[in-house]
């Protein structure tokens, strides 16, 4: 069996949710599939060398331990290290720099900028979202008003976006580029209470086209969207590291499609 190393942190405090079930699920189910071992994303530079690839999971932001993150994917890079997700990708493995250039690029997204001077681009909101470029689950997220926007930019490394009364978010989850389900949160002010979504063709083109854009050739990723006043979709986040899964909400048939899926690209990527 090929030896495969699950990164994550079985006691990171989610709101909302236990990334530990999660992962100690999945470690029972590619256990069967793998030689398994699992470790502290702190340890992963030290630990990769023993192993045929890594999966990096429910690892948390890489905020809380920036340093070992950087040594670990400077290592890794270094010594052709097979880390899946691919270390490749540009949307939330890279910080957030992927809004601004989606932004830019007139894509489906929550207008984004990040300068003084760019803050007249985005449309009239009660309230803006300024958040760190490098921020994850909500770290560092503030709700100001115009008039407080020019401070909170001004030193640097916020992303400042309108604050968008949206109907309910949703999420497309990925293996692949292949759609595997999508789930969606029907009350806005309780973002991680979700229920399966029927996720049309309309929506579907509108999740592959950043699926599309990011370019990884395998992998897990999550597409999180809003369903604005307009109607339209508008992307909020492209979870591409370690995006948490949901698996305990999907009905037993979908999640079992999805550890297959899941299995069966690890093993094309060990191989």
């Amino acid at each position: 069996m090929s030896r495969l190393l699950l990164v994550t942190d079985l006691a990171y405090p989610a709101r909302g949710r236990r990334y530990c079930d999660e992962d100690i699920f999945l470690s029972s189910r590619l256990r069967e599939e793998f030689d398994l071992a699992l470790c502290h994303p702190r340890e992963a530079a030290a630990l990769a060398d023993g192993f045929d690839a890594l999966l990096v999971r429910n690892s948390g932001p890489v905020l809380h331990y920036q340093e070992a993150y950087d040594a670990f994917r400077s290592r890794a890079l270094e010594r052709g290290t097979r880390v899946y997700n691919p270390l490749t990708g540009r949307g939330d493995m890279a910080g957030k720099q992927y809004l601004l250039d989606l932004t830019a690029a007139g894509h489906p997204v929550i207008p984004t900028v990040d300068r003084v001077e760019d803050l007249p681009l985005l449309p009239e909101a009660p309230a803006y979202a300024v958040k760190p470029r490098q921020g994850a689950d909500s770290v560092g997220l503030a709700f100001l008003p115009a008039e407080e926007l020019p401070a909170a930019v001004a030193a640097g490394g916020m992303l400042v976006q309108p604050r968008v009364d949206f109907a309910y978010e949703v999420s497309f989850y990925f293996v692949d580029r292949d759609f595997q389900y999508a789930l969606y949160a029907p009350d806005p002010t309780r973002r991680w209470e979700l229920e399966p979504y029927p996720a049309t063709a309309e929506d579907l083109a509108f999740a592959r086209l950043f699926i599309d854009w990011n370019t990884l050739e395998c992998g897990i990723q999550r597409v999180d969207a809003c369903r604005a006043p307009g109607g339209e979709l508008l992307l909020v986040e492209l979870e591409d590291l370690n995006p948490y899964l949901s698996l305990d909400l999907l009905p037993e048939p979908v999640r079992d499609a999805f550890v297959d899926a899941l299995t069966a690209s690890l093993h094309r990527f060990v191989s």
